[in-house]
């Protein structure tokens, strides 16, 4: 089985020391009752760190294992957006300048897909530009919400032309959804469980009702955790359209029109899910993607689920690699 894997995630010391040092106002890190360390926020834990996301070369003989010939590598939640204004720059640097090394060391292996500081809008394109043209990187990773501000602001209407320009492809991922505290996510690892498809569901259904793919239609969003509710919502989306006013007065379609030009990866643990992202846009719109090595990550059970799907072999085969091989030029 050959396998491109275009939800996993990197890290590094260099950045987790930045965060240590300038991300304090919002985060911090401690260990769990396991002995494990993971990120906070708001006194709840959304993110445990593991062994080889600080060292690339044991990756390699579990993709082996599972026969995932390249991963797309990313820097997961919460990214750079905590960084201020003095820091920004330097962190995002960071990061890309860390996975364009990685992605040098085992050509063969890895891709990056860069980090850029939403929180500033100039910097991000800028940061964009020098993480694609200069390092190398064949799309980038944008989380679901800027510091709890929504991804259909006015601010970041010049980001999405210039993605739309370069029809640059864009994996979307989940953060601590606004409102957490008031949800109270802060117990029972709530956060991961079903905090990260709340953010996810929300950011995607704001873009479509504000009209973002209807102005930008030409990027590819790859909707992480196959699409979180949104296929099971798609219908119900549209039946709000078709009889509340306010659901489509900046919108010309449905929603589930919009929604099926999205892609969706394979992050998750049941076929069912999975057939309900195929039903919703086809074979041709769903990417392999493990979430490895998260410890709720599961590369070699997600491999398995496209097996275990019943449809075509070929089909079988877009979402495997093919439709990765397209999106990103490999």
């Amino acid at each position: 089985m050959s396998l491109i894997d275009v939800h996993n995630h990197i890290l590094s010391t260099a950045y987790t020391d930045l965060l240590t040092e300038h991300g304090k106002h919002m985060y911090s890190l401690q260990q769990d009752s396991e002995g494990r360390t993971i990120v906070m926020r708001k006194g709840a834990r959304f993110m445990t760190f593991t062994e080889p996301m600080f060292n690339p070369e044991i990756r390699l003989p579990a993709m082996d294992e599972v026969g995932v010939e390249i991963q797309l590598l990313s820097y997961t939640c919460p990214n750079c957006y905590w960084a201020r204004p003095d820091v920004a720059e330097k962190v995002a640097r960071v990061m890309n300048d860390h996975m364009a090394e990685v992605c040098s060391r085992w050509p063969d292996r890895f891709r990056g897909l860069a980090s850029v500081p939403m929180q500033n809008v100039d910097l991000a394109l800028k940061e964009m530009e020098r993480a694609v043209d200069e390092l190398g990187m064949v799309g980038l990773i944008i989380i679901a919400n800027v510091n709890d501000t929504p991804l259909d602001s006015p601010q970041f209407e010049e980001f999405w032309a210039a993605l739309n320009e370069r029809k640059l492809p864009v994996l979307l991922h989940p953060t601590v959804p606004p409102g957490v505290d008031y949800m109270a996510m802060d117990e029972f690892g709530l956060i991961p469980a079903i905090g990260f498809m709340f953010d996810t569901t929300l950011a995607v259904t704001r873009m479509v009702n504000a009209g973002v793919f209807e102005r930008y239609p030409d990027w590819p969003l790859i909707v992480s955790h196959t699409g979180a509710t949104l296929p099971f919502l798609a219908k119900r989306l549209d039946q709000v359209y078709h009889n509340i006013p306010d659901a489509r007065a900046k919108i010309s379609k449905p929603p589930s029109e919009y929604l099926k030009n999205l892609y969706y990866d394979t992050v998750t643990y049941e076929v069912e899910a999975l057939m309900m992202a195929y039903n919703l846009a086809g074979a041709d719109h769903i990417l392999y993607g493990s979430d490895y090595p998260h410890n709720i990550g599961d590369m070699k059970g997600c491999a398995e689920r496209i097996e275990a799907m019943p449809i075509s072999q070929s089909e079988k085969e877009m979402i495997q690699f093919g439709n990765a091989r397209r999106l990103f030029n490999l």
